[in-house]
């Protein structure tokens, strides 16, 4: 760590001076200040004025860059009570020499600690970890019961009808804090990336895969700030950091009430609710991870009936058994599957006894194969014939044949050779597995939850969104229109669809409304319960390229719910689409 602080400092002179040629030298409290300022690509700034108007958006482009004034616990019923977890938190804060008085003093409970800030290099943003203050808070509150009581209590039950499962900690702050530091004594500074910067305005510790730098001498219990580097339009109209990966710092374990709770955003725990499910039911989640929806419905269902939660992921469908088994909860079911082929079309009806039977032979057939305890030399090798049925004509073309008529995959081969120079992966070293599945008939499901892969354009806190552009906006409205279809194909007649996005993109929002309306007659808008988010968005807008897209219709607004980062809510920016499916539905196959 020889001369580090001397390095930053000329990494930091060499970056203003290749993307910001206007900004020679910083001034202290500039540097060191919290006021950041969403970029956005003007076609997409203009395509969003359109839909909100300019104040609005501001303001919602505003709440963008801020975290939430509380953070929210959905507790495990089937484990514990909102009140017994509430006595918990209460007795972790004292055991912790935190004040959780309720005389209306915060406390550092979420968001942040009280001795880190987060700033933004080159110029536009920084200042202390930004909270709420107390007559903030109580004014958010009111939505949620008596503002000014609840604006007194550390943690607090919802009082919202039906959301009893749910637990608020209110954040603390704006913090001062002073560094002591002087022109003769360098202020202690660690950098990291923007993702990681968001994390920690939510309160997460700084890990090492965040950490880009930091200052010479940084040792355990110093005082530091956390600085992040975020993207700037470079010459060629990319976005980039002038900034390479450097010395770094791991933070500490979090303290969890494993299996008992799970932090998650109000618009998530009510996506559960609105889809209602019902207990003995067989429910898909068609795009689960990380499986705090997957986990809210079955808590919902109480543990009975079949909750099935794919991902096209292995390791995200591994963290989903995970939190499942923490939670204690039986009932959910995980596939590796892409959500895209979701729909196995056929003619003939399916055994699922047999069917299961068939998977587990196969899984003991080929076992051999996924040893890890020998190179690949000395594990016992596997003819054709004793998999017969798990090769495809076109992986047994690709197999490499030995002199005794035995094969070993291409793929097998080169990942042996990884293990070997790597090291035992993720999911191995678990000695967990994971099954793929091939699809799902048709009809297979009373309900079907997508929450849909998007742009995230309602996550917050948020320093950065210059990377979307017209046209990947649009292209992820493309994508999610081909999710949903398969969505149709696969829920049952007289079934529910529930549609949920984290983006305030109507092209991703409103207009699959649209589609899904005009394109299957058969479903149709159904109220949600709790209904506590705000209306969609009524109108059309005309693309450059004069492709119209269509939003809502007036009476459809009211139906489903859009929450505004904006608004008194104080929540991520979000979607909620509820559909009922008749009982006539056409043979999509």
């Amino acid at each position: 760590m020889k001369k580090v602080w001397p390095l930053l400092r000329s990494i930091r002179s060499s970056f203003i001076t290749s993307q910001t040629r206007t900004h020679t030298k910083m001034d202290h409290l500039e540097h060191y200040s919290y006021n950041p300022t969403l970029r956005w690509n003007p076609q997409v700034e203009e395509y969003f004025i359109k839909a909100y108007g300019a104040d609005h958006f501001s303001r919602i482009s505003k709440a963008l860059t801020h975290p939430s004034c509380y953070s929210c616990i959905r507790v495990n019923t089937l484990k514990s009570s909102s009140d017994a977890i509430i006595l918990k938190l209460l007795e972790t804060l004292e055991e912790k020499g935190l004040n959780c008085a309720t005389d209306g003093k915060s406390i550092n409970t979420s968001n942040a600690s009280a001795d880190v800030d987060t700033s933004q290099k080159q110029g536009s943003f920084s200042k202390e970890i930004h909270h709420f203050s107390d007559q903030h808070f109580s004014t958010r509150m009111r939505v949620f019961g008596d503002g000014d009581a609840l604006h007194k209590m550390a943690i607090f039950k919802c009082q919202i009808p039906g959301l009893d499962n749910v637990v608020f900690v209110k954040g603390s702050g704006p913090h001062t804090i002073q560094y002591g530091d002087a022109s003769n004594k360098p202020l202690k500074e660690v950098i990291v990336s923007r993702k990681c910067a968001e994390a920690v305005l939510r309160g997460a510790q700084v890990f090492v895969p965040g950490a880009l730098a930091c200052s010479a001498h940084v040792e355990k219990g110093d005082t530091v700030a956390v600085s992040v580097v975020v993207e700037q339009p470079s010459i060629d109209g990319r976005w980039g950091v002038g900034m390479t990966r450097g010395t770094v710092l791991q933070g500490l374990e979090t303290d969890v009430l494993e299996g008992e709770i799970f932090l998650q955003n109000l618009p998530s725990i009510i996506t559960a609710h609105a889809l209602d499910p019902q207990s003995g039911e067989r429910i898909l989640d068609m795009c689960a991870a990380p499986g705090g929806k997957t986990t809210a419905i079955a808590i919902l269902m109480k543990d009975e009936g079949e909750v099935v939660a794919v991902d096209r992921s292995h390791n995200k469908v591994m963290d989903i058994q995970k939190l499942a088994a923490e939670m204690g909860l039986t009932c959910i079911t995980t596939y590796k599957l892409d959500a895209l082929k979701a729909v196995s079309c056929t003619n003939q009806s399916v055994d699922f006894a047999t069917q299961n039977c068939n998977e587990e032979k196969q899984k003991a057939d080929v076992a051999s194969l996924s040893s890890l305890e020998y190179p690949m030399e000395d594990v016992p090798s596997v003819t054709l014939e004793g998999v017969n049925g798990c090769l495809t004509h076109e992986e047994n073309a690709t197999n490499k044949k030995t002199n005794q008529g035995i094969y070993h995959s291409k793929a097998d081969i080169r990942k042996n050779a990884r293990r070997l120079r790597n090291g035992l992966g993720r999911s191995h070293c678990k000695g967990d597995r994971v099954d793929n599945s091939k699809g799902f008939p048709p009809n297979s499901f009373d309900r079907i939850l997508l929450d849909a892969p998007c742009s995230a354009l309602g996550l917050r806190p948020r320093l950065f969104a210059g990377q979307e552009t017209i046209v990947s906006l649009r292209n992820h409205g493309r994508y999610q229109r081909r999710m949903f279809d398969q969505a149709v194909k696969l829920v049952r007649p007289g079934g529910v669809i529930v549609y949920s996005t984290c983006t305030i993109n109507p092209g991703e929002n409103e207009a699959l409304v649209r589609y899904a309306l005009d394109r299957y007659k058969f479903l149709s808008l159904a109220p949600q319960n709790p209904r506590i988010g705000g209306p969609g968005l009524v109108g059309r807008f005309e693309y450059f390229d004069g492709k119209v897209e269509e939003w809502l219709r007036p009476g459809e607004e009211e139906l489903v719910q859009k929450f505004d980062p904006s608004s008194l809510l104080d929540t991520i920016g979000f979607f909620i689409a509820k559909f009922n499916v008749g009982q006539c539905i056409p043979d999509l196959c």
